[in-house]
């Protein structure tokens, strides 16, 4: 019964690590990799490195996209668009 309660305290230290480290990277992870394969032509994008775009072609032999910028068209792996700036990007403007 000792050596329970010994590893007790890492038990707790790992299931408090999962919960509130690990879980949450997966699902997120999850979720940008949702938002890569549901890319479509026309979206416009930000990519994780600042460039503002517009997708105009998708390529799903090696996981990349074009995308459109004023400067020209450059490819990219789908890996490389922020999810979360390319949402809020499309997202509907809150009017005051």
């Amino acid at each position: 019964m000792e050596a329970l309660g010994s590893f007790l305290p890492f038990i707790a230290i790992f299931a408090v690590m999962y919960f509130f480290m690990i879980a949450p990277q997966m699902k997120r992870s999850k979720q940008e990799k949702k938002f890569a394969s549901e890319l479509t032509r026309g979206t416009r994008v930000i990519t994780k490195s600042g460039m503002h775009g517009k997708v105009v072609e998708l390529n799903d032999k090696d996981n990349s996209c074009v995308i459109e910028t004023l400067a020209g068209k450059i490819k990219f792996d789908r890996s490389a668009i922020s999810m979360e700036m390319s949402n809020k990007l499309n997202a509907p403007a809150v009017v005051k």
